[in-house]
């Protein structure tokens, strides 16, 4: 049975202290309780707390990932990080094309592109998220905005590098705002984005794809997602800061 994910995306949130403090009792809870038994737990913390993190989790089947890369192996780019420095320090998940960096920071598909490929090149695992906003949902274009959003990226990929990425849906329109897809709008926008891996790379790679849903999952809310057919498991952001809430949704 393939595990559910949790992911846990903190983004520029949590100090040296609140990071490790999280994560130390976290992980005591995690394995008193048990609450990781075929589930995939995954956090990002910021850039300066990724080392100490993994040295926190280490021997645990709990997983940190960096929250971006840059797309070049090294150079003159003040401020950034590379594909190398973090699988220097045991790194080896990477969160590429949130919708923040696609607004913020003005990532386009072709950066992504770019990112997928340096990050293959070094091993790591791709959390690649896409997503459509309020806009493209009222114009009826989701569909066709993701559809280019895996045509562009993923999908100039080998079926082999495909076990290297999860997908994470995450409706632009439902991050950070307190609105949420319904169930049925999630489900049909999962189902829909496993029948484009059935028709790019064949049935095998489409049931094992793990299709995760982010925008605003609570602990009040993920249950009901998590228990509809195509969605693999989600990817939490304001919640996951909070340790009982993060548990509750780990434990739903």
């Amino acid at each position: 049975m393939k595990k559910k994910i949790i992911i846990a995306n903190w983004k520029m949130n949590h100090d040296f202290h609140k990071t490790t403090s999280f994560l130390r009792n976290f992980l005591k809870i995690v394995l008193e309780k048990k609450i990781n038994h075929n589930k995939e737990i995954i956090i990002a913390p910021s850039f300066p707390f990724l080392h100490i993190s993994n040295q926190i989790l280490q021997g645990t089947n709990l997983k940190i990932a960096a929250q971006n890369i840059h797309q070049m192996k090294n150079g003159s780019y003040t401020g950034e990080v590379s594909a190398s420095m973090l699988k220097s320090i045991g790194i080896s998940q990477v969160i590429l094309g949130h919708s923040e960096r696609r607004k913020f920071f003005l990532e386009n598909n072709d950066i992504l592109l770019k990112k997928i490929k340096i990050a293959l090149k070094y091993g790591l695992h791709i959390i690649l998220c896409v997503g459509e906003t309020g806009f493209e949902r009222n114009q009826n274009q989701q569909f066709n905005v993701i559809k280019n959003q895996l045509v562009e990226t993923v999908f100039n990929c080998s079926a082999d590098d495909i076990i290297f990425f999860h997908i994470a849906y995450e409706p632009v329109w439902a991050i950070g705002t307190g609105k949420n897809a319904t169930y049925k709008q999630a489900q049909t926008m999962h189902e829909y984005i496993r029948s484009l891996f059935l028709n790019k790379y064949g049935k095998n790679i489409s049931n094992e794809i793990s299709i995760l849903y982010g925008g605003s999952i609570s602990n009040l809310n993920a249950r009901n997602f998590f228990l509809q057919k195509d969605i693999d498991g989600g990817l939490v952001g304001n919640c996951s800061l909070e340790l009982d809430k993060f548990l509750e949704i780990i434990q739903s």
